[in-house]
């Protein structure tokens, strides 16, 4: 139909050259007759375009209702897999849990959480941190040593080590690996001032 429309248009335009180049109206005339049939064949076209819409679209209703009734299958299904996923994790880490296998030789055990490292009778105290160095001392980056299986943090020139051997760590880190500042050194302390005076110079 756009064809035959696009056709009685072009055919319109070219009677409109012929009647300006003859000077006869009767050119113009049939010009303007086609270019009424052509709207005429336009007007048919989206009509008949409207009302074809208009039918396909409660059909396309029960299509959706049944779409969403499979999403919602799918769903569930989805749901019941997660939880059966859930289920197995938990069985495997009580498992995990149960076996606890000696660390071999050229193994690191992992450094527990704080509440996890009881404090052996030589453990040196906690130091008592003030708030606002706590604070500080957990943004920062300047290096502390900790020592595997102990509780503390510690400055590397802290008398305590003596000879034990130590795993040099971000202050943040250690912070957010659960150990707590060592009492006798005073990391958080002494870190917290040192920061503020280089940022004061």
């Amino acid at each position: 139909m756009l064809y035959i429309v696009l056709i009685l248009v072009l055919g319109a335009l070219g009677l409109v050259v012929a009647a300006l180049i003859t000077a006869d109206s009767l050119w113009a005339w049939i010009s303007l007759g086609v270019s009424v049939v052509a709207a005429i064949l336009l007007v048919i076209d989206w009509w008949r375009r409207r009302s074809a819409g208009s039918d396909a679209k409660p059909e396309a209703e029960p299509e959706r209702a049944e779409s969403d009734d499979e999403a919602g299958k799918a769903d569930s299904e989805r749901s019941t897999a997660s939880d059966t996923d859930d289920e197995d994790i938990d069985r495997a880490l009580e498992e995990a849990d149960d076996a606890e296998e000696p660390v071999g030789e050229g193994q690191t055990e992992l450094i527990a959480a704080e509440g996890d490292l009881a404090d052996p009778d030589d453990e040196p105290a906690t130091e008592n941190s003030a708030d606002a160095d706590a604070l500080l001392v957990s943004r920062l980056e300047e290096e502390v040593v900790v020592v595997d299986e102990r509780p503390r943090y510690h400055l590397a020139e802290c008398a305590w080590l003596e000879t034990r051997e130590t795993i040099p760590l971000p202050a943040r880190e250690a912070r957010e690996l659960g150990f707590s500042p060592c009492g006798r050194c005073a990391p958080d302390a002494t870190l917290a001032q040192r920061h503020r005076n280089s940022a004061g110079a």
